[in-house]
């Protein structure tokens, strides 16, 4: 694979496609909803495919309640999924000071620069000074990591005395969500918080709509003829970082990369060719593949080279590439409540949330999922 950047230069069509009666709200405060704590879960179904599945059709509105294993019932017959493969990796390092203080690091990319540093966050008491060391591992195999410089960002550039996977493997921590029993893992999230069909190692969070997926599923979909095609966009921590804009169109999206290979490249182009229905598996998918198309909705990205994207779908930017979305429930205020918004307008999707509260869906990462049928 290419080790380049690009960003396509795409043009977001500003039509919502909602039709003329929906008003498009871009205040960030008509995107709150109630939500009682005791419905964020945080631990996922006893087995993945048996967590609650709302489906909603736009075209005739209708709403119906099932569970997670019966999703290829609801998809049409030679249709194509598109799955985010990418693979959560042990970011968190915890530590101490050279002074001895307690430290953690919180590694942002596998990725180095060309002198060998990585960057990462830093939490720690005092300030944080070039040259700084920091202590990891244990007792036995005290590892070293040196300060090297700070960004504008706030975070970090810093080398290490081993091989930065290496350390990882043997010491560090799985990621989850602050929600998520304030964000302490422990070793079964190492399995919980990543699908089964994880494969390139890069994200510091889950591409969360997929961890309902299971072998015994993906079987039923293949008796249906409904074929699968995967993209790696590697979820930054950018997905939890809060909206502080008023006014949506001052907000400034946080970039990610992606990539297809040329054997995922190739169905989706045929699929597309074909006339088939392509259905998007969570909000990171779905970005990737309307940062991937032109104007006409035709997939115009290289095969293995690394794109970046700071896409932005809330209501007034048309979604162009799918029939529907599987997804998980969102935080209010969130940016990917308002992806969902994108799709099926603002009304519908908060009165779409007060009905899984009411009827004590399970809320975020590790909570249930809804499938949005466009037609």
């Amino acid at each position: 694979m290419e080790n380049s950047r690009e960003k396509l230069k795409g043009t977001f069509v500003c039509d919502s496609g909602l039709g003329e009666s929906e008003d498009i709200d871009l205040l960030l405060s008509s995107y709150n909803y109630g939500l009682p704590p005791e419905l964020i879960a945080d631990r996922p179904a006893s087995k993945r495919d048996e967590s609650r599945l709302l489906v909603y059709k736009m075209s005739d509105q209708s709403i119906t309640h099932t569970t997670f294993k019966d999703l290829p019932q609801y998809l049409p017959k030679e249709s194509l999924l598109l799955l985010n493969q990418t693979k959560v990796f042990a970011c968190r390092l915890f530590g101490k000071k050279e002074s001895g203080g307690k430290a953690e690091l919180f590694f942002l990319s596998l990725e180095a620069r060309s002198d060998g540093s990585y960057p990462c966050l830093i939490k720690c008491s005092g300030k944080k000074r070039k040259g700084d060391l920091f202590l990891v591992g244990n007792e036995e195999e005290a590892i070293e990591v040196r300060l090297l410089e700070a960004t504008e960002e706030g975070d970090f550039w810093v080398t290490l005395s081993v091989p930065l996977e290496e350390v990882l493997e043997k010491f560090g921590k799985i990621p989850i969500p602050p929600y998520i029993r304030k964000g302490e893992s422990d070793s079964k999230d190492h399995e919980d918080y990543q699908t089964v069909f994880a494969k390139n190692s890069g994200s510091v969070a889950a591409p969360t709509a997929g961890l309902h997926f299971t072998d015994e599923l993906f079987k039923k979909l293949d008796d249906r003829s409904i074929e699968r095609a995967f993209v790696t966009l590697h979820v930054g921590r950018g997905t939890f970082a809060p909206v502080k804009e008023e006014h949506l169109k001052n907000h400034k999206m946080h970039t990610e990369t992606y990539f297809f290979d040329e054997k995922n490249r190739e169905k989706i182009v045929k699929a597309q060719e074909k006339g088939k229905k392509i259905f998007c598996v969570g909000t990171t998918s779905l970005r990737a593949l309307e940062s991937a198309i032109d104007e006409k909705g035709s997939l115009v990205v290289e095969p293995e080279r690394v794109y970046s994207t700071d896409i932005f779908l809330h209501p007034g930017v048309r979604v162009q590439s799918i029939e529907g979305l599987i997804t998980n429930f969102h935080l209010p205020e969130s940016t990917l409540l308002m992806l969902v918004s994108s799709l099926i307008g603002r009304e519908k999707t908060l009165e779409l949330y007060r009905e899984a509260v009411r009827l004590g869906y399970r809320f975020f990462s590790y909570g249930d999922a809804m499938l949005i049928l466009r037609n």
